[in-house]
């Protein structure tokens, strides 16, 4: 992409901004394209901030029931968050939940990326935290893992009694600059040191909690059980190797594509049948990765956050078979994130300086991070086959921003279709070049995905869900580090690691007298 020099240039003041209806608001051309192919369509409403807007397509969608059990030839992709940052009520940050089927005799289940609110959605959906132990992270960025601090501390405490596995790149090898009185420095800024720097952390966090039991007796470990992934080097931290609060990263080598057979492989399980592969991206800073999933005749790409780039048209080539689902970031165009961001309807509603300022900001963003709605479209008219299903996330929907960006995709791809009825019956036929289906994700969207058809469906959940249901129950618990003695309780000693000098008792000591129910009545 062509580098903006200056927000202040004539191509991007607000006088040039409002020359009329002409004004090419669909695709890149204020972001220095220059092709002039995603000019505005009239009859298309001009996005802005205005607060009011919906996502009709969401709520219309036919619904879908939490814990409805998988189909044996069924994989199944949940967005539990979805949006750009900062997290907003509708969308919580990016994370995306994928099951399989038991065609091979036991299902399987992963997580794509954990932001801010994710675990609210989670929740919501009856994910118990035994189910969430498998958490790929396509790059370090906050908004794709701050929820992991919440999956990692309560798991133990509710039914994950076994490690926690977070797959995700290797350091960057950027040697950074030197700043201030700090020398030039090649930090280890990968996943390994994310995750050692999180178990010291929570230390704290976690022995309080460690009064219950942790662990059970005869796990077997994944190295045994048959999974596959290239970092053998076992759980950061000092905790027992099968232990709840055992955090395990595997780092992944982010220029590894898959030109190696084999050289890119980050999870594969034969029991299950599931093989996860890595390929880089382009975001921020080197080292982001995307991810395809395959499993019994059906594959899904997450590319995360990334600038337009060759390896996900590629991956999503397949070799000539192409994919179910192709999950690809999208961006808000400069100038409407930054009306958006601004809360304005109007560029001429703040000043000039202030609206240069934040729009230069958004061009930066999006020319070191992110693929605008018009790129999008040109990358979906390079792959053949097209996708099933392609879906657009990470992206700020509403029935104004998504009407603008599908008119920015169809400049490209003009015979592809978003189907309002989410119903896709395609026969597990590939679309013909140039077309196929689009839409775009939002919290508590589900794809239910079968080899003869696609369903875009919207899971119904209350707002008031306490707690995920246990998914896992044990019989032979491991006695609690902080334990009592008896064998008979199932906790161990609860005022272990507190003071309790001060508490005041529910039956005071010297009158015999009830100061409150010691049932909690």
């Amino acid at each position: 992409m062509k580098k903006i020099e200056s927000a202040t240039s004539d191509a991007l003041t607000r006088r040039n901004l409002l020359k009329g209806s002409g004004m090419a608001l669909g695709g890149l051309v204020l972001a220095g394209s220059g092709s002039g192919c995603e000019g505005k369509d009239s009859t298309v409403p001009t996005p802005s901030g205005d607060a009011t807007q919906q996502f009709t397509y969401l709520a219309n969608l036919p619904t879908f029931t939490p814990r409805t059990p998988l189909e044996p030839n069924e994989m199944r992709i949940t967005f539990m968050g979805s949006g750009f940052p900062p997290p907003r009520r509708a969308q919580a940050e990016m994370s995306v939940f994928v099951e399989v089927g038991n065609a091979k005799g036991e299902p399987d289940q992963f997580i794509f990326d954990c932001g801010s609110g994710v675990s609210t959605n989670y929740n919501a959906m009856n994910i118990p935290f035994s189910r969430m132990d498998k958490i790929f992270l396509n790059h370090l960025h906050g908004d794709h893992m701050n929820d992991l601090t919440h999956i990692y501390w309560m798991g133990p405490a509710s039914d994950r009694k076994s490690p926690l596995y977070v797959w995700g790149p290797k350091r960057s090898g950027i040697t950074c600059p030197a700043w201030g009185t700090t020398p030039a420095t090649n930090y280890d800024d990968g996943t390994r040191a994310l995750c050692e720097n999180l178990r010291a952390a929570l230390r704290w966090a976690t022995e309080s909690f460690s009064f219950q039991t942790t662990s059970y007796a005869g796990y077997d470990t994944p190295t045994r059980q048959g999974w596959q992934y290239p970092d053998k080097r076992g759980p950061v931290g000092d905790d027992p190797p099968a232990d709840g609060y055992a955090l395990t990263p595997i780092e992944l080598d982010w220029t590894k594509f898959g030109e190696t057979e084999g050289d890119n492989v980050a999870y594969y399980n034969p029991a299950t049948g599931v093989k996860i592969t890595h390929f880089p991206v382009i975001h921020n800073r080197k080292g982001s990765v995307g991810y395809k999933v395959e499993w019994n005749g059906l594959s899904m790409i997450y590319s995360s956050d990334t600038k337009p780039e060759v390896n996900s048209i590629n991956q999503a080539k397949n070799g000539g078979q192409g994919v179910d689902v192709f999950i690809h970031e999208m961006i808000l165009p400069a100038d409407v994130l930054t009306m958006k961001t601004l809360r304005i309807t109007d560029p001429s509603q703040v000043p000039q300086q202030v609206w240069n300022g934040a729009l230069q900001s958004a061009i930066a963003v999006q020319n070191s991070s992110h693929t605008p709605q018009g790129a999008y479209g040109y990358l979906l008219s390079q792959i053949t086959p097209p996708p099933r299903l392609a879906v657009a996330t990470h992206f700020t929907v509403a029935d104004d921003t998504t009407a603008l960006a599908l008119n920015s995709v169809r400049t490209h791809v003009p015979g592809i279709t978003w189907d309002p009825t989410g119903i896709i019956q395609d026969g597990g036929q590939h679309p013909a070049s140039g077309a196929g289906n689009i839409t775009w994700s939002g919290d508590l969207m589900v794809l239910r995905v079968f080899p003869d058809r696609i369903l875009v469906q919207r899971a119904v959940v209350s707002d008031y869900t306490y707690q995920p249901y246990p998914g896992a129950a044990y019989a032979n618990q491991n006695p609690p580090k902080y334990d009592d003695g008896d064998p008979s309780t199932p906790y161990g000693d609860p005022y272990a690691q507190i003071d309790s000098s001060t508490a005041v008792p529910a039956k005071d000591p010297d009158t015999g007298k009830d100061n409150y129910r010691a049932d909690g009545y």
